[in-house]
């Protein structure tokens, strides 16, 4: 496993209308490096964030898509995205404040 530091977790943030709404309940949605684990990830977004406290942390592996250019097939790059939900006494996050 590669020497991942807590600022190389978070890639960004996901920026969709579930993620959005999902936000009303102190659930946000970031990319992340593929190979954070979970405690990487709450460790980064405490970090990353003053004031935060995470409660709980899911993540998904999502496998990259599959293209073509004329008979060439490809795939795109493997990602992961991580769903960080905070304590009810924890600060929001600012930068999804003006969104």
């Amino acid at each position: 496993m590669a020497n991942i530091q807590f600022y190389d977790v978070i890639l960004k943030p996901v920026v969709t209308e579930k993620s959005m709404n999902a936000m009303s309940d102190k659930k946000y949605t970031f990319l992340v490096h593929p190979e954070a684990n979970k405690t990487m990830i709450k460790e980064a977004v405490e970090r990353m964030f003053p004031g935060t406290k995470v409660a709980a942390v899911s993540t998904m592996n999502l496998d990259g898509k599959t293209k073509r250019r004329g008979l060439v097939f490809g795939k795109t790059a493997k990602t992961k995205k991580a769903i960080v939900k905070l304590t009810e006494d924890s600060k929001e996050i600012e930068i999804f404040a003006g969104l």
